[in-house]
Parts: structure tokens; sequence; C-alpha cells
């Protein structure tokens, strides 16, 4: 059989092993099939091409344009993922895990890149949050924005997720306008390789945006700095390990950890046997305790039941497993492959030994167990191990020991307020489910343990049918856990980005603040054209550009008309008399819908023109009320523009209502689609 050279990718070129590589061998055979690492790698030369090639070119790319990138990336590896799907096989891991490694990180880097497209400008500035008014008369203005760091990520994947556990990190990254130094686990570091391999090889990338570590990091790390970013995904000791290096703490080198954790499920009180909460939680445990053989930082490892449950829960997920086919992984009977080696089975079997001395194994026998179209003694294979602990209040092992496979132990409580307390004693996890129908449980456990969670999924009846799992992050939502977890958080759309930027306050005049945000503040500078705004096309409408619209009188019949019309006829409007006893009103006042009505007839250009749509508006206020016989005129000034596709772009236009003596009635944020 062929041994694979699994090759780093450095400052440009395609580096081999040597001979300090480490061999891999195949979790379904145990042959040898890969070897991977080399001391020739320049550690020196990789940073210095990132961040000198490689920052410089995603930099000068907007948000926008890096989004693209990101899709165009990602339905590359689409068209490939056959080629994953096969090599990944040697893992462990079935057509079903790769479904998770290979399409889910496929799916969460298109994610981010619409997410990109849709919630960063098209710009290199984000940002973040509104304007503070620092000045009595606002000519003295804050505003947070966020830039690129102009460093490098490093960053050190985990063995389960080869593919999934790049992409999670290099979208956010890449997105941010940093480039990445990715070192995947010596294990499965053949998938990652060829996955970089077919990135790079499309021409898709700016060239130093990506390079791949194949092996160890030499001395990298000591050669980072403050502009540096370590995400990091693995184990507790190692996390330790690497974020306590006195390099990393004197330079206050960002390191973001996602570490392993005792997850947990909890099943709800409510859900008695004959539930479909019941059959779900079983449904949830069976398929955690399996997928990637249980290799899962998300996998559930405490399961809680109601005391009066535990043994129906034992005998449903005993039942359950006993379903569960192990073998060849290629084999598409096969419910569960390998481990990813034979160290991380021993590993496992040591750890769920020491389970063991506190709580009874109830289900599967690592010396007894049927493997189908493998050998169990060549292989990296284990059965799903189910425990059972009795007195989890005192037991030490079941909350502090992770076996990082198929092993889970079912734990009783007594009441909601127990088995929180009991979920908590993980001292922080990625993830708890609660399985549960009565919605005060479910307050009740986001208020007793959401602080020692990343993530809670709630899940019942209602929601089942969509749900994506209790082992399923999104890239929508943050990943990461307080404490043991690592105290870190990746994805969670924009705030997974955020960690490849800095924050600073800007602190200027409305002028300052529009000409570093491109994006026009009330206050700063004004141009006027003499042609109507809605008469001229997206790119040559101007930041800042204002129209402003005659007066029009607001008559009481106007005010009754309105009413009778729309079915409005609150008190305010009608009643002169009940109007005056309220506090906000000195009588009878216009409706704030009719200001907005009679604003759009003010600033409206009817003929058929490059305005394609309004499709909304945003933070209403209404500051003033009208009276029967005041005026109203309207100020139209372009805040933002944001292209869309390419035949049409958004225009944020801000609105102004004054009256006849120029007090502001009202203001708000018009948004309309243009055409180029």
């Amino acid at each position: 059989m062929t041994v694979q050279d699994v090759k780093s990718f450095a400052a440009g070129r395609w580096i081999g092993s040597d001979d300090s590589a480490r061999v891999i061998h195949s979790a379904v055979t145990g042959e040898i099939i890969a070897r991977a690492g080399s001391t020739a790698l320049d550690t020196s030369a990789m940073l210095e091409h990132a961040r000198n090639v490689g920052g410089p070119a995603l930099r000068a790319m907007t948000f926008h344009q890096r989004a693209k990138m990101l899709k165009a990336l990602a339905l590359h590896l689409s068209e490939h993922k056959q080629r994953l799907y096969d090599i990944s096989f040697a893992t462990g891991a079935t057509q079903k895990d790769h479904l998770i490694d290979i399409d889910g990180g496929i799916g969460t880097m298109l994610v981010f890149a619409s997410k990109g497209r849709r919630e960063m400008p098209d710009d290199t500035v984000y940002l973040d949050g509104a304007v503070e008014q620092l000045s009595r008369q606002g000519t003295f203005l804050g505003q947070h924005i966020c830039t690129s760091l102009q460093g490098v990520a490093v960053h050190i994947n985990a063995f389960n997720f080869p593919v999934w556990g790049m992409l999670e990190k290099l979208a956010p990254t890449l997105l941010a306008g940093m480039p990445a130094i990715v070192k995947p686990a010596t294990a499965s570091c053949y998938v990652t390789e060829l996955a970089v391999q077919i990135m790079i090889e499309c021409g898709i990338l700016p060239k130093g945006a990506l390079q791949l570590v194949a092996g160890g990091l030499g001395d990298m790390l000591d050669q980072l700095t403050s502009q540096d970013v370590v995400s990091f995904t693995g184990s507790a000791t190692t996390a330790l390990m690497l974020r306590s290096q006195p390099h990393i703490l004197a330079n206050s080198i960002r390191f973001i950890a996602e570490q392993d954790s005792l997850n947990a499920s909890i099943l709800g009180p409510d859900a008695t046997p004959d539930t479909p909460e019941f059959d779900l939680f079983i449904k949830e445990v069976t398929r955690e305790m399996t997928a990637k053989a249980g290799q899962k930082c998300t996998a559930i490892r405490r399961i809680f039941a109601p005391d009066r449950y535990v043994t129906a829960v034992l005998e449903a997920l005993q039942t359950s497993l006993s379903k569960i086919t192990i073998g060849d992984p290629t084999d598409a009977a096969t419910r569960m492959g390998a481990l990813v080696s034979a160290a991380q089975r021993a590993d496992v079997l040591e750890k769920a030994a020491t389970i063991g001395n506190e709580a009874e194994r109830v289900f599967g026998d690592p010396d007894n167990f049927t493997v189908h179209g493998a050998s169990a003694e060549e292989g990296a294979f284990l059965p799903p191990m189910l425990f059972h602990c009795a007195t989890p209040d005192t037991a030490i092992s079941v909350h502090e020991v992770e076996a990082f496979g198929p092993v889970s132990t079912v734990m009783p409580y007594d009441d909601v307020d127990h088995a929180v307390a009991l979920v908590n004693k993980g001292q922080g996890s990625l993830v708890a489910s609660v399985i549960t129908h009565d919605l005060q449980v479910a307050r009740d456990v986001a208020m007793g343990a959401g602080a020692f969670h990343g993530r809670l999924y709630f899940n019942n009846r209602d929601s089942m049918k969509e749900s994506t799992g209790h082992g399923s992050p999104l890239p929508h939502m943050v990943h990461g856990g307080p404490g043991r977890a690592g105290g870190g958080e990746e994805m969670g759309g924009m705030r997974g980005v955020m960690h490849y930027m800095q924050r600073t306050a800007i602190q200027g005049s409305p002028n300052i603040l529009t000409a570093i945000g491109n994006k026009w503040v009330p206050g700063a500078r004004e141009t006027n054209n003499a042609d109507h705004p809605f008469t001229r096309r997206f790119h040559d409408l101007e930041i800042g550009e204002t129209f402003s619209s005659k007066e029009r009188k607001i008559s009481l019949d106007d005010i009754e008309h309105f009413a009778e019309f729309t079915g409005d006829t609150f008190y305010a409007h009608m009643d002169d008399a009940a109007a005056k006893r309220n506090p906000f009103f000195p009588g009878r006042v216009a409706h704030g819908y009719l200001l907005l009505s009679f604003a759009a007839g003010l600033f409206v250009e009817p003929n058929e023109g490059p305005v394609l749509a309004n499709t909304g508006l945003d933070n209403l206020r209404f500051m003033k009320p009208v009276e029967a016989g005041d005026s109203i005129k309207v100020r139209l000034s372009v805040k933002h523009k944001t292209p869309r596709n390419e035949e049409y772009g958004e225009i944020r236009w801000h609105v102004k209502l004054t009256n006849q003596t120029d007090e502001q009635v009202a203001e708000y944020e018009l948004l309309t689609m243009n055409a180029y």
C-alpha cells in the first residue's frame, strides 16, 4: 500500500515530510497510510508571508468582496466533496459523519458569505453600534469601529473534524481580512491537506491568505505579536499549556479556546415515557453517543433523568443502542465507524475505566462486541458504552472525566433545581440540552444553568421536526463555553468575525465620523444637486447628498379623513378633551403615520426612474406632536449605500421632519433599492 506524504503549504510552496515525520494509521485497518511532519519548515518565513503578502491583499478587499470569495470557495469545495468523502473513510467516519464534517463545513462557509453580504458594508471598516453624542450641540461625537488586525491567525484544530474544524474558523477569519495558518491534528491531517489543496489550486484566494502546517508548529507561537490570534480546539490540558506560554501572556496575544467539556442532556420532569419528548430524548442521546463514534466536542457525556424515569431511560437506551451497527464505515449499513486511532481507543478505555469506579456499565462490552466488515483487533473500534451512576451528588469522575468516544452516563435527579446543580458540576460546558414541553422548566434551567454553558438547546414536540440537534453548532450562533469549555466563542455570525478585528473608539466631529465610517452622520456636511435624488442612479448618488422639500400644512380635515380612511380613531386624534388629559398632547394631534404618508408625498418623485422599491424603514421616532394648523417639511439625505447584486443596491436615507418653526417632529431611515 502506498504511504501518503502529507505536505505543508508554506510561503507559497508545498513541502513534504522528512525523517522527523509521524506515521498515521488507518482507523479501520490499522495499516500505515500516511506520514506527516517536517523540521524544514521555516516558520519565520510563513509568518512573514502571511503578514506581508496575504494580509495586505485581504485588507484591500471590502467585506463584500471577501464574502464573494468565501462563497466561491465553498461552491468549489462542494464540487470536489466526493474526493473528501473518499479519503475521510480512513478516519473511521461513516458517510453520515462526512455530512457533518464536510457538508457542514461548506455550509458554514456559505452562511458567513451570506451574512457578510447582508450584515456588513461594502467597505473595509465595520461600524459597531450607534453614534454616541458626546456634546450638547452634537459637534463632538463618538463611534466604535472595527478594522482588520494586521497579523496572522494561527488555527490549531482537533482530529475529529478535519474539514469543518478548519472552515468554521477560516470563514470568519478571511471575512475579517486576516490571513490564516492552519495546523490540523496529525491523526487526520491528510483530509485537511486535500481540502487545502482544492482551495489553493482553484486560485480564488489571494497569495498568502492560507497556509498549512502538517505536523508540529515548531517555534511559531514564540514569534507571534499582539496583532496575531491563536484559535485552539482540543483538550483542556493542551489549551492550558499553550495559553500559559510566557510569550503569549507577555504580549497579550489573543487566544481563543474551544476545549473538551462534559456536555449534558436533561429529560424534563414533564417528559413521561408516553410522551413525544421521551422518544425524542432517547433519539438525541443515541445519536450523540454514536455520531463520529462519540468523538464530538458537543457529544452528550452526562444524561440526567427524573429519578422515577431512570429505569425507563436505561431500558430505552439499551434497546436503541443495540440497533447500532458497528463496522466498516464505507458500508452503507454501518451506523458507527471506528475511533480515529488506536491511541484514541486506548485513551477512551482508560477514561471509561475511571468512570466505571463510580458508575455501573449497563451496556457495551469493549471486550465482546461485533464489528461488521472489519477487524475489531486491527481497527480502532469500540461499542457504545452506557453507564449508570446512582449517586451523582457524591460522584466525582462522571462530572470531571471525559471519555472522548461513545461513552455516556445516566444519572437521576429529584427536581429541576437539583438537575441544574448537577449539570453545573461540569464546571463549564459547550452545550446542554433540555427536552421539555414545560415552559417554566425551560426558563428555570436557562436562569440556573445559562452561566455555565455556551449554548442551551431546548427541544420538544413543537420544534422537533425542524431542530438541528443537540450536537450541531450553527454558524449563526456562538460555539464555545465558559470555564472548562475554554471561555472562547467561535462562529456566532458577526461575533466570530470580531475575534479577528480590533474595536477602536473614534471621537470627532460629524464630518470626521462620516469620512472614517463612510456613513453620513447628522450634522455632517451636506451636498445638493439640481436633480431630484430619486432620478439619480445608485452609483451617482453621494453620501450626504440632501433634498429639502416644500412645506405642507396639516388641517383638521386631513386628520379626520385619515382616521376615517384607515380606521385609526384613537382618542388623541378625535377627542380634544381626552387628548388634553394626556400628558403628551396639547389636544387633538395628527397621526404619526399621517405624517409619514405626507412626508412621502413631499419627497417622492413619481415618474419611473432608478428607484425600484421602498423596502422599509428603520429607527422611527416621533419627537413632537403636530396639531391642525401646523406645517411639516422633509429633509432627505443619503446616509449609506450597500450594493446588493449586479443590478441594484440599497440606499439608506436619513429622513428628518420639522415643523414651521424648524422644530424636529419625527426622524427615521428609509430604505430603497436603486438601479445601478
